[in-house]
C-alpha cells in the first residue's frame, strides 16, 4: 500500500471513530481490590488470539462475558471494560484475533474467515475450569459488536449478546446514500482498504466474504437474547443497521431489545460519560436478567 493510501485510510477510519477515545472514561484504570488480572495468547490453526483475564475475588466458577474492542483497537484496550465486569462477579474476557497470512500472524479486517475461527476463542474459554457452565455472553463494540453477534450465530453456548452500535450489513453499510463529500470519500476509502485485506480474486469473493461477516446474514441462527445499543446521529454506522437487525430478530420472534441513545455518534460510550453511565447500567442489567445464577 502506498503511503499516500495508508495516510488516507487511517484519515477515514479516524473521521469514522470520533477522534480520541478513552476507554477508562467510567470504567476502572486500575485494579480494583479483590479482581485477579492476567493475560493468554494462544493459537488454533490459522488464528492466534491474545486474551486478557479479569477475575472476581472467589474460587468460581463465575457467568462469564467475551469482550471484543472496536475495529483497529486490541484486547488490552478494554481493561477498564473487564475489570467493570470482574467488579459486578463476571469473570470477564477480552479478546484480540491476528491470521495467518503468507505465513505471518498478522491483524487483518477479515480475521474471521472460516466459521471455526467465531467460536475459536469460545473453545479457549470453555476450557477454563473458572467459566461457569452455561453462563457465556458475548459483549463487543463496532467492529466487536458484530464479532459478539456472529459468535452468537454460530454457538448456541453464547446465553446473551451485547452489541454497541454495530455494522449489519456490510453490502448496504457501503451502499448507503451519504450527503457529505467526504464521508462519501472516505468510505470509498475503506471499502477499498477491506478489498485489499480480504485477499479476493475476484469481486464475487469479495462480495461473499462481506456476506459471511455481516451479522444479517445469519439472522436464522441468532437464538440468544440480543440487546443492541446505538447512538442517534452514529454517522460511521447509522443507527439502521441496528434497527435492521432488531426488526428482522422480533419477526422471529427472538429476545431483542434497541436502545437508541439521542444525540451521540459512534463510540458515544467512551467520549461521553453521562450516556457512557446509562448505557453501561443497561448493559449490567442485561447480563443480570440472562446470565447470572438463578
Amino acid at each position: 500500500m502506498s503511503r499516500y493510501r495508508v495516510i488516507a485510510v487511517l484519515a477515514a477510519l479516524l473521521m469514522l471513530s470520533g477522534g480520541c477515545l478513552n476507554y477508562y472514561l467510567i470504567h476502572p484504570d486500575r485494579e480494583p481490590v479483590g479482581v485477579t488480572t492476567w493475560t493468554e495468547d494462544v493459537t488454533r490453526g490459522p488464528l492466534r488470539m491474545h486474551l486478557e483475564w479479569a477475575q472476581p475475588s472467589g474460587a468460581g466458577p463465575f457467568p462469564t462475558v467475551i469482550v471484543h474492542p472496536p475495529g483497529g483497537k486490541v484486547a488490552a484496550d478494554m481493561k477498564g471494560v473487564g475489570r467493570d465486569l470482574a467488579q459486578h462477579g463476571y469473570l470477564a474476557v477480552a479478546a484480540d484475533y491476528r491470521r495467518l497470512i503468507d505465513g505471518e500472524f498478522r491483524r487483518n479486517a477479515f480475521a474471521w474467515r472460516e466459521s471455526s475461527d467465531a467460536v475459536a476463542a469460545l473453545g479457549v474459554v470453555r476450557a477454563q475450569p473458572r467459566v461457569g457452565g452455561g453462563r457465556i455472553a458475548a459483549l463487543g463494540f463496532s467492529q466487536g459488536g458484530i464479532y459478539s453477534l456472529l459468535m452468537s450465530a454460530h454457538s448456541p453456548e453464547i446465553k446473551a449478546v451485547m452489541a454497541y452500535y454495530p455494522v449489519t450489513n456490510f453490502r448496504m453499510w457501503f451502499d448507503t446514500e451519504r450527503d457529505s463529500p467526504g464521508f462519501r470519500v472516505a468510505f470509498r476509502l475503506i471499502e477499498w482498504y477491506f478489498r485489499r485485506e480480504s485477499g479476493a480474486t475476484s469481486e464475487a469473493e469479495f462480495e461473499e466474504m462481506l456476506r459471511r461477516a455481516s451479522p444479517m446474514t445469519y439472522v436464522e441462527s441468532i437464538r440468544a437474547p440480543v440487546l443492541l445499543i446505538h447512538g442517534a446521529d452514529d454517522t460511521s454506522a447509522p443507527v439502521e443497521e441496528s434497527r435492521r437487525l432488531e426488526r428482522a430478530l422480533r419477526d422471529r420472534g427472538r429476545n431483542v431489545e434497541l436502545i437508541v441513545v439521542p444525540g451521540v455518534g459512534h463510540t458515544f460510550n467512551f467520549r461521553q460519560p453521562e450516556e457512557a453511565r446509562r448505557a453501561w447500567d443497561a448493559t449490567l442489567d442485561w447480563l443480570r436478567k440472562y446470565l447470572s445464577p438463578p
